[in-house]
């Protein structure tokens, strides 16, 4: 096996085909950050000259002129295999550690357990105890504020007919897409030139909610990466030409995702449009033959039955084949310990 750096085009064809595939492991991503100050580059490992691990990095000095190394989305590996584990990372810290880098973040889209949409563990499913005692076994430590949701809520689109989909609905989640209808809220994509509408809604919506939104850069910086691919979509729900609930969907490999959104308070009881907006992406899925739609983060697995209004929400969308994703998580390897400590210290301040 040898680590190397690869071009662009290389790791995209490869990450296409990953089953750990991501759009956060992208170049556009690259491409994203790189207009925000970041450096990307692009490693593998090669065996027999196919690649078989990989990863996007970006990098930007953040800390005492030190630099952090980032693979959002990734890296794109088997965090079971032991040896390719050890020996990706083994390299993978020889170059940062050569390149003035004090941390390196990962966030692999990479399930760890198979669980119900109650949360619960599937007798007999996967358990990747291994990947988690791989990655602490080299020195990673679980970041408290991760840079992607640990659990998620999904569906499985597979075959299943629009139809099929709407009838495994929770009633009262049918009950409010039929109203929507019958108010006559048209659902429509929005143009660039548009997002500021798409900001504002979610603009609203954080401060009503009280988290962070997005800045308008933002929004037009990923229309330009990823709208001529297709990849991209900014929803809104309308009535007379009022926008009542917007909402911003990622289109990569056989995965769409529910990313950002936001809804007009005065309406959100009235006309119920956020619920149109969610049965038109997933009619669009099963039309366009996606194998699954991702609710994305939910704030954790259920305690004693009880949900989260946003779990709640999402999960009334599928009564049979929903499911909760639980992931890897965010952990960060200190490659220049001492400065890596104090950065964390003066970081638990600040929180």
């Amino acid at each position: 096996m040898i680590f190397t750096e690869i071009t662009p085009a290389e790791f995209t064809k490869f990450a296409s085909k990953s089953p750990y595939k991501s759009f956060m492991q992208t170049e556009e991503i690259a491409k994203l950050r790189e207009q925000n100050g970041w450096v990307s580059y692009y490693f593998a490992v090669k065996e027999n000259d196919q690649i078989k691990a990989a990863s996007m990095l970006v990098a930007k000095p953040t800390f005492l002129g030190k630099s952090t190394f980032i693979a959002p989305g990734g890296p794109l590996l088997d965090y079971e295999d032991t040896k390719m584990v050890n020996f990706f990372f083994k390299n993978l810290r020889n170059f940062i550690k050569t390149h003035n880098g004090y941390v390196l973040q990962i966030s692999p889209y990479y399930e760890v357990t198979e669980r119900d949409r109650n949360g619960a563990l599937i007798e007999n499913g996967f358990n990747r105890k291994k990947a988690l005692q791989n990655l602490q076994k080299l020195g990673f430590i679980k970041e408290s504020h991760p840079s992607q949701p640990e659990y998620m809520f999904a569906m499985e689109i597979a075959s299943r007919t629009p139809d099929e989909i709407l009838a495994d609905f929770k009633r009262n989640t049918r009950n409010h897409v039929r109203k929507a209808e019958r108010a006559g809220v048209k659902i429509r994509e929005l143009t660039r030139e548009e997002l500021p509408l798409f900001k504002q809604i979610t603009e609203s919506t954080s401060e009503r909610r009280h988290f962070s939104d997005r800045p308008l850069s933002y929004y037009e910086q990923m229309y330009d990466l990823f709208h001529e691919k297709g990849e991209v979509k900014f929803l809104v729900a309308e009535l007379e030409n009022k926008i009542l609930s917007a909402a911003m969907f990622m289109l990569y490999g056989d995965e769409i995702v529910y990313l950002f959104s936001g809804s007009d308070e005065k309406y959100m009881k009235e006309y119920n449009a956020q619920y149109l907006i969610q049965w038109h992406i997933i009619k669009y899925a099963a039309e366009h033959g996606f194998k699954r739609y991702n609710f994305y983060g939910i704030s954790g697995l259920p305690k004693d039955g009880d949900l989260d209004g946003i779990y709640e929400f999402k999960k009334g969308f599928d009564t049979k084949f929903g499911k909760v994703l639980e992931y890897l998580g965010t952990y960060e390897l200190a490659i220049s310990p001492a400065i890596f400590h104090l950065h964390r210290i003066l970081s638990g301040i600040k929180h």
